[in-house]
C-alpha cells in the first residue's frame, strides 16, 4: 500500500508545531491539520457542558457532537463547526486538554478522523503521537525540541497577561502529556531543536528533509 502523502510533526507544547506545520503546509501545497485543535474543541465542549475529564464515556459522546472540516486555502486547515480559536486557546483549555486526551478511547475516535482527512489530499499534520501511531507511515516524519524556558517563553508571547500562570500550566501539562504520550521520537522520526532558531530557519531545515527524503512532495 504507498504511504500517504503526509509530513508528520510532532512535539512538546510549545516547540513550534504549528509555526512549522502551517509553513511547511504553504510550502508544500498541502492541507494543514492541527491535531489539538480537535483535543481542544473537544475540552472547551466539556468545560461548557460541565462534563468531567474523568468520565471516558461521556467525552467520547461528545466528540461525535463535534464537526471538523479541512477549509480555506494557502493552506486548507482543520476547522471546528460553532468555535473560534480564542476560544480554544484559553488558560483552562490550556490546563484541561491533556487530561481530556489521556483516554484511549478518546484518541482512537479522533485518530480515525485526523487520518482520514490526511488521507484524503495528503497534509502536513502536527500533534503528539502523528508519526508514532497515526501515520506512522508517512513520508516525512518531523519531531521538534526545544528548552522547556523558550517554549514558555513562547507561550507567554501569545498570552502576556499571564506570564506566570502559562509557564505553570506548560510545565503541568508536560507533566500529563509525558504520562500519556512518552516524550521521545518516532520511529524514523529527524529531530530538530527549534530552541534557537526563528521560523524561518526551521522551515529551511525542514524543506531540506522533505527534499532528502520525500522530493516528489516538493512543488
Amino acid at each position: 500500500m504507498k504511504a500517504p502523502k503526509v509530513v508528520a510533526i510532532d512535539g512538546a507544547a510549545g516547540s513550534g508545531k504549528s509555526t512549522l506545520a502551517r509553513l511547511l503546509a504553504k510550502e508544500l501545497s498541502l492541507p494543514y491539520i492541527n491535531t489539538g485543535v480537535m483535543y481542544r474543541a473537544l475540552t472547551r465542549l466539556a468545560l461548557d457542558t460541565e462534563t468531567s475529564p474523568d468520565d471516558t464515556r461521556a467525552l467520547v459522546a461528545l466528540s461525535e457532537r463535534l464537526s471538523f472540516s479541512v477549509v480555506g486555502d494557502d493552506p486548507p486547515e482543520v476547522e471546528v463547526e460553532g468555535y473560534r480559536a480564542l476560544d480554544l486557546h484559553a488558560l483552562e483549555v490550556d490546563s484541561t486538554v491533556s487530561s481530556v486526551a489521556r483516554h484511549p478511547e478518546v484518541r482512537e475516535r479522533l485518530r480515525s478522523l485526523q487520518r482520514s482527512a490526511g488521507e484524503a489530499a495528503g497534509a502536513v499534520v502536527e500533534g503528539r503521537d502523528i508519526g508514532s501511531v497515526v501515520f506512522p507511515d508517512a513520508r516525512v516524519k518531523l519531531y521538534l525540541v526545544a528548552d522547556p524556558a523558550v517554549r514558555a517563553d513562547r507561550r507567554v508571547v501569545e498570552r502576556p497577561e499571564a506570564r506566570r500562570a502559562t509557564a505553570e500550566a506548560l510545565a503541568r501539562r508536560d507533566a500529563r502529556d509525558a504520562l500519556t504520550n512518552p516524550f521521545e521520537p518516532a520511529e524514523g522520526a529527524v529531530v530538530l531543536d527549534t530552541g534557537a532558531t526563528d521560523p524561518e530557519a526551521t522551515l529551511a531545515a525542514a524543506l531540506a528533509i522533505v527534499a532528502k527524503l520525500a522530493p516528489e512532495l516538493l512543488p
